[in-house]
């Protein structure tokens, strides 16, 4: 059975006999894991492995776990910076700053894949530029050279680990102060000042090979009158045509309030993957779940299905291999003195 186009979230620590059912629907593809699904490592791992035997090829699992105040993990997980940390220490001491993000990167990563997370939503690209609470010190730097730099060797990190990144919030959320978890959001910039700083992030890594990307619920409307995760200009002209981008692309949860202009929650999943998403993400509330796979029960779309397949997570090491790993040790000694920050529970 190839991979659905829709990832959905679940209620708690164990999997219920009515979620067990619904993970094993065909327009079902992947699972995306918050703190209330999390009491410890063996927990998770026992829940990931129910998840996996559910279905052949198993079904993704995702995280939105970035560091700093964004990280579902907590207790038996290295506590990570905030990215911000990162960027400040790049204007004093560039060669280590991009050392330090590569370590960081592979450390997320290889802990994760140690308990089976097939990917989590990281980095984020957008820029600083100190209006936006919701991305604040997620954001490496204000400068587009810079964000992209560091997400480069983040990025290096996580590969090595056996983790494929997911950039986010295409084209850009930092110079919008609405959060899009609770409002609608605009960004009234043109095009034109986008593709000199936003954008840019984005095209590098691309470039690189991203193997996947998150646009965000801003309007942009000297762009396009939708929303970009909603936009066949956004994800469709830009992204895959002028940019182009040949990895996935996942919206962002579609009961977030800046998706709600789009109509009802599958009515949000059908615009979405009618723009260009190749998988919708409804990470909460069963009967919206429900109502969306029944919804798209006939969508089908073959190059979807070879690029959400490449999500996959390669080689984990267990955790007392990890535990046990030199490498681990030295990872842990070397961001111990960025590692504080408050948590916050946002995708």
């Amino acid at each position: 059975m190839s991979l659905g186009p829709v990832m959905v979230g679940l209620s708690g620590q164990t999997l219920t006999e009515e979620e067990r059912d619904m993970l094993r629907h065909p327009m079902v593809g992947a699972v995306i894991l918050f703190s209330r699904n999390y009491d410890n490592p063996q927990q998770l791992q026992e829940l990931i492995d129910e998840i996996h035997l559910l279905r052949d090829p198993h079904l993704l699992v995702s995280v939105d776990h970035e560091g700093g105040r964004v990280q579902r993990f907590r207790e038996g997980f290295t506590h990570l910076p905030p990215m911000r940390r990162l960027g400040e220490l790049y204007d004093d001491e560039p060669r280590r700053a991009r050392r330090l993000a590569e370590t960081v990167g592979w450390l997320m990563a290889v802990e994760l894949r140690a308990v089976r997370v097939d990917f989590s939503f990281a980095p984020v690209l957008d820029l600083d530029y100190g209006v936006s609470e919701v991305i604040g010190d997620r954001s490496f730097h204000h400068r587009p050279q810079v964000v992209a730099d560091m997400a480069q060797s983040f990025i290096t990190g996580m590969q090595r680990a056996g983790m494929a990144a997911t950039g986010k919030h295409f084209p850009g959320h930092g110079a919008v102060e609405v959060d899009t978890h609770v409002g609608i959001a605009r960004d009234e910039r043109p095009l034109v000042d986008l593709e000199l700083a936003d954008l840019i992030p984005f095209e590098r890594l691309i470039k690189a090979g991203l193997a996947g990307v998150m646009p965000a619920h801003v309007i942009y409307p000297r762009v396009d009158s939708q929303p970009a995760g909603f936009s066949r200009v956004w994800l469709q002209d830009m992204l895959r045509g002028r940019l182009g981008f040949q990895g996935v692309i996942f919206s962002d949860d579609l009961l977030m309030e800046g998706a709600s202009i789009m109509g009802t929650v599958s009515d949000r999943a059908e615009a979405a993957l009618a723009a260009g998403c190749d998988m919708v993400l409804v990470c909460d509330n069963f009967t919206e779940i429900c109502n969306t796979l029944e919804r798209l029960e006939r969508f089908d779309n073959p190059a979807s299905h070879l690029r959400l397949a490449r999500m996959h997570g390669r080689h984990p090491l267990s955790r007392d291999q990890l535990h046990n790993n030199p490498q681990w040790h030295q990872a842990l000694h070397a961001i111990e003195p960025l590692s504080q920050a408050k948590p916050l529970d946002l995708l």
